[in-house]
């Protein structure tokens, strides 16, 4: 009630007439005047000295009225930048990633889009947590696999899968399996959500080696490369090593799951236009195939070129 009361004194001061003040905010003068009258009774004060004629500020309504014309004009500069905002990608972007990805990826994609919208400045956390965007007051959270609460958006952005590697090393020193069955009696480097006994096989309940379990697909990846068994790595993470010889690819016949990759924010109601146009940018930049797949011969377009 007192803006309220505060835009309609500021208006009649202004209009000089609570006629052409009730006209200019769609009110009845009669609501106008009755506001005024109410408004210098909780007051305790005389605003306005009214005549038939004129209307004329006393001192006391004079100062009141110069506090008001400026909170009215805080006011509509609040709402001309809220409204910037949402015409321009502009303001702090807070993003956190698994940290694979963003070195791979998204660190360059981010560089990309901060220099076409230099009003972006950005705060970015890899890491292998899941992070709750609503709690930590997280623009963008990406992460593999859907949120559990419901009421956060998740926005696919590719499926990544994966396929089982080995360093020619060791299967120079253990063999080559030439079908599924044989990876029974191979050595296996498991990531942490594996099952602990077996190889990360759909349809397949097949026991394997354990030799290492880890939470990091890129401490997988090397120590894979240095032959300490056989993995089940993603493709973003192991398309390199593989058209360079470093790592072969075993059994494409194999089917392992796939991880479907996320961004997760909080709505999609006044979301903010830095929020809508990176996340537009980032999809568009990502390389896949139809069927949402990291597209295996341009998995290599995540590394840094030589």
């Amino acid at each position: 009630m007192g803006l309220d009361d505060a835009l309609i004194f500021t208006r009649v001061v202004e209009c000089h007439s609570f006629t052409q003040a009730a006209t200019s905010l769609g009110m009845q003068k009669s609501t106008v005047s009755r506001r005024i009258a109410l408004l210098e009774e909780r007051l305790a004060v005389r605003l306005l000295n009214r005549t038939t004629r004129k209307l004329r500020l006393t001192e006391v309504g004079q100062a009141y009225y110069e506090r008001c014309r400026q909170i009215m004009l805080d006011f509509a500069e609040a709402e001309q930048a809220v409204m910037q905002l949402q015409r321009e990608p502009s303001g702090l972007l807070r993003i956190t990633s698994p940290i694979e990805f963003g070195q791979l990826f998204l660190g360059r994609v981010l560089g990309e889009f901060m220099r076409q919208y230099p009003q972006i400045d950005a705060e970015v956390e890899l890491t292998s947590r899941l992070v709750d965007p609503l709690e930590e007051g997280v623009d963008i959270a990406i992460q593999v696999g859907q949120p559990q609460d419901s009421t956060l958006i998740a926005r696919k952005l590719f499926e990544s899968g994966r396929r089982l590697c080995a360093s020619p090393a060791y299967l120079a020193a253990h063999g080559t399996p030439r079908s599924v069955a044989e990876l029974e009696g191979h050595r296996a480097i498991l990531l942490q959500h594996d099952a602990p006994r077996y190889w990360p096989l759909l349809g397949e309940h097949l026991p394997c080696q354990r030799v290492m379990t880890c939470n990091n697909i890129t401490f997988a990846r090397e120590a894979t490369l240095a032959g300490a068994g056989i993995s089940g790595l993603p493709v973003m993470i192991s398309e390199d090593a593989v058209r360079s010889g470093r790592l072969l690819e075993l059994l494409p016949e194999a089917r392992l799951p796939v991880g479907e990759v996320y961004a997760i924010y909080p709505s999609r109601r006044f979301q903010a236009m830095k929020v809508k146009t990176f996340l537009d940018f980032l999809i568009t930049s990502l390389p896949i195939t139809r069927g949402g797949l990291l597209e295996p011969g341009a998995a290599g377009l995540l590394t840094s070129p030589a």
